[in-house]
């Protein structure tokens, strides 16, 4: 797989659109909490303003339901990227009218533009042909830094990409980042390769399990996913999650893990509550002993410990997914304590899924991966041996 990338065209003096992935988490008071997204686009940005380029900027944030959303609003945006670019960032509210094609026309070099929030136009999410023909209109070159949102046939990451030829669209440095470091890890680890598999569902990572099944030397399943497969196992498992339409699927995977010899471990403790709430009643049980009525909401101590030591020899460790219900403070310590190994283990560790980078964030363990990916859903797909939609137009032949 060998991608046109931002370095291999030439781009001096020319408009750029960039794609970017901008969907950061904010507080009820719209400031930003974590601005790793936006720090992850700064080399892509700098490059296209160091080769005399005017740039505009494209992202969308969460899911509005209204043309117009304040609380959606990409303004908190430009104010950081003012901050971390220390220069002007030009804001337009309409995203493909008349007015905002006429700012971007006259751009000047160095310039930066950003479209308000993509998903305010209906457009975006049908990659609608003609809102992605406007989108393309504004530039000279288009690059895709997106990571997050390439496994999303969307108009701009996979539509507007019909409007530039080879020659003219290109992976970002992130972009290429990612492609590259997933399709290393996957296809050529250093062994033994452990894969630790958390969550609340099996559904959403279910073929990312069957891909990773021939590959790896060891897979850990916690989670809320981890209940299908104790539930498959005859266990009673209470009220906790579990998929019974997808039990047939995790027998089907122990089997298969069995017979390649991969070694498949699932939590032997778990945290139990009452009720799915922060101030409910919990305790520690065997998952032998799970109260009919509770709900297993982490692993215990003992699977933490289970899977430290089932890391101890990993040289490559892949990570997607939290171990329990880590936003709420007394059901957060499992998560924490397998963050913490994976940290200190001597490993390369990638960490992939949104919630899994907030948490070794949490944790501080962050600095101590080898790398995190600005991607949950993209970087599941990756592993599930698909050709991302916003990547395959990027595909040079080989």
């Amino acid at each position: 797989m060998k991608l046109q990338e931002l370095k291999n065209i030439d781009i001096s003096g020319k408009k750029i659109f960039i794609r970017c992935d901008f969907n950061v988490p904010m507080d009820e008071d719209n400031n930003i909490t974590d601005d790793r997204r936006i720090r992850s686009a700064l080399n892509t940005i700098r490059y296209c303003i160091d080769h005399d380029c005017s740039v505009i900027l494209a992202s969308h944030f969460g899911r509005p339901k209204e043309p117009f959303d304040e609380k959606y609003s990409l303004k908190p945006i430009a104010k950081r990227l003012h901050t971390l670019l220390k220069q002007e960032i030009k804001m337009a509210k309409n995203i493909v009218q008349d007015d905002t094609l006429e700012i971007a026309k006259n751009l000047e070099v160095g310039d930066i533009l950003l479209l308000e929030n993509l998903r305010f136009h209906e457009g975006e999410t049908k990659n609608d042909e003609e809102f992605a023909k406007k989108l393309a209109s504004m530039a000279d070159v288009y690059v895709n830094d997106a990571f997050g949102v390439s496994h999303r046939a969307h108009a701009s990451v996979e539509g507007i990409t019909k409007y530039f030829d080879m020659q003219h669209k290109a992976a970002g440095f992130l972009l290429a980042k990612e492609i590259k470091f997933f399709h290393h890890i996957v296809h050529n680890p250093k062994r033994p390769f452990v894969s630790i598999v958390g969550g609340s569902k099996v559904s959403g990572k279910l073929e990312a399990l069957h891909n990773l099944v021939p590959k790896v030397d060891k897979i850990l399943i916690g989670g809320g996913m981890a209940f299908t497969f104790l539930k498959a196992l005859g266990l009673e498992v209470g009220k906790s999650l579990v998929e019974e339409h997808l039990i047939p699927e995790a027998i089907k995977i122990m089997d298969e893990a069995k017979a390649l010899g991969v070694k498949l471990y699932l939590p032997v403790d778990v945290v139990a509550a009452e009720a799915f709430d922060a101030e409910a009643i919990a305790k520690l049980v065997t998952v032998q002993e799970i109260p009919k009525n509770w709900f297993g909401l982490d692993i215990g101590p003992a699977t933490a410990q289970l899977f430290k030591l089932a890391l101890n020899d990993a040289n490559t460790i892949l990570w997607n997914g939290p171990m329990g219900v880590y936003e709420m403070d007394k059901f957060a310590k499992g998560s924490t304590r397998v963050s913490h190994a994976v940290a200190q283990s001597f490993a390369t560790t990638v960490v992939g899924g949104g919630d899994t980078a907030d948490l070794v964030r949490i944790t501080g363990d962050e600095d101590e991966m080898t790398f995190i990916s600005t991607g949950g859903g993209a970087s599941l797909e990756l592993i599930e041996g698909k050709i991302l939609p916003g990547v395959k137009a990027l595909l040079l032949e080989d």
